[in-house]
């Protein structure tokens, strides 16, 4: 397959806007009552039932799997679909939110430094400029100066997810060599769902919570919907959708590249929380945005 690293390029930012974007429908939809754990559980089954159903129309043998793939398939599902949920959800129960995105992007990181001290590849020097400054304008962006109380627990989890997002990148890289996209993911979240129902079973889910109807908050807050729609927002638009097009992009990038353009996600997290929440944006946030961006179209000029 011929590599298209515009294409690629494109499907990250993508992705990484349709993530930032759920950030803030998630929060809303968290506001009814739905705890975080739970709400992640119906994003794992949901993308599940999704993209099997997709697989199915489009090619089912896509499917099958080799009894020497179970292995490879479940720590990917496990580790690198729920476990980075879960440390996600485990950092920001001791840390602010965006302390807890800030270090769980060390992942990109940690990627390129897997990359040259294991793989032996050759990272350009643009790579690591566009990391160091990506780190620096996210760092601007939560304005880590202000007086943070840093969690130790906390931070411990963040890490084990940097940890996490770092390993979804690259066994995602290694196994969509082999096997499509869709088919992948389906796999991915069939075991993320296996793993939630172990740790939450499914005949305690809080169902009659779905039901009920929710202001938009904020610039939205006129509009009501149902809780279950803005779930069902989450798992297709802000699960299916995006971490599909990140694995797929792997066909065009390397897992570095990929992890440094998916730096926009806090961007528009950040800016999507303003116009939608109001959530303040002040000047030294806005030049950290800027500089994430300015990292990002640096690590596109790197051939």
């Amino acid at each position: 397959m011929t590599r298209k690293p515009l294409v690629g390029y494109a499907m990250v930012l993508v992705a990484a806007t349709l993530f930032g974007i759920n950030g803030t429908v998630s929060k809303v939809a968290l506001s009814s009552g739905l705890s975080s754990l739970r709400l992640t559980e119906a994003r794992s089954a949901g993308a599940c039932i999704g993209l099997v159903l997709i697989a199915m129309l489009r090619k089912p043998s896509s499917l099958r799997v080799a009894r020497r793939e179970v292995p490879r398939l479940a720590i990917f599902g496990c580790i690198g679909v729920a476990f980075v949920q879960l440390t996600y959800f485990l950092a920001i129960h001791r840390l602010a939110i965006a302390i807890a995105l800030l270090i769980q992007y060390l992942g990109p990181l940690l990627v390129a430094v897997y990359a040259r001290t294991f793989g032996h590849e050759h990272v350009r020097r643009r790579i690591w400029a566009a990391l160091g400054l990506s780190l620096a304008g996210l760092t601007l962006m939560v304005q880590l100066w202000n007086g943070v109380a840093l969690d130790g627990l906390g931070v411990f989890y963040a890490f084990l997810g940097a940890l996490a997002y770092a390993t979804y990148l690259l066994l995602a890289e290694r196994e969509v060599a082999a096997r499509d996209t869709i088919s992948l993911m389906a796999w991915g979240f069939g075991f993320s769902t296996l793993f939630w129902t172990i740790v939450q079973p499914w005949w305690s889910f809080p169902g009659r919570v779905v039901a009920h109807t929710v202001s938009l908050q904020g610039s939205l807050s006129g509009v009501h919907l149902p809780v279950w729609a803005l779930v069902l927002w989450v798992v297709v638009l802000g699960t299916i959708a995006p971490f599909s097009l990140i694995v797929g992009a792997l066909r065009h990038v390397t897992a570095t590249r990929a992890g440094v353009t998916a730096m926009l996600e806090p961007v528009v997290a950040t800016v999507v929380a303003w116009a939608w929440l109001r959530e303040s944006l002040s000047p030294v946030q806005l030049g950290g945005a800027a500089v994430v961006l300015a990292a990002i179209g640096l690590s596109q000029t790197a051939r």
